[in-house]
């Protein structure tokens, strides 16, 4: 039943964002760009993802436990430090010069080889970067 319900969730991910163009660096780009030719349309997404969340967390706090078993997995760090802040900063320079995020990212695979060997290759790369990063650190 887990498998089917990961695979089923999975699915209607990669369906929303097919459907909703985010697998497209140009509808993305043109989002970012709001003092040019900007592109409003993905804040009915980002709307859409935030009216999901908040039923998720409805359903979470009338729920002891998770559906599928196991305990809730809710992050409880309020603060905001360096490793915070450069990693969000990361992020948003890679998505708005390469029009992809990881889950879009990956669909370029298929959509788009060429760019997306790069965009994989780069993800690739700077996860395995903060992984030894992490290790030398935590010695």
């Amino acid at each position: 039943m887990y498998a089917f319900i990961t695979l089923v969730s999975g699915l209607l991910f990669g369906l929303g964002l097919a459907f909703s163009e985010m697998t497209n660096p140009a509808v993305v780009i043109g989002f970012l760009d709001i003092f040019g030719n900007w592109n409003p349309s993905l804040l009915i997404v980002m709307a859409s993802a935030i009216a999901v969340g908040m039923i998720g967390y409805a359903i979470k706090n009338k729920s002891l436990k998770p559906l599928l078993g196991g305990t809730w997995q809710v992050p409880n760090l309020c603060h905001i430090d360096s490793k915070l802040a450069v990693g969000s900063s990361l992020f948003g320079i890679g998505w708005g010069l390469s029009g992809y995020c990881p889950g879009p990212g990956l669909t370029a695979l298929i959509n788009n080889p060429g760019e997306g060997f790069y965009f994989v290759s780069a993800l690739i790369l700077g996860s395995g970067l903060h992984y030894i990063q992490t290790r030398i650190a935590n010695k």
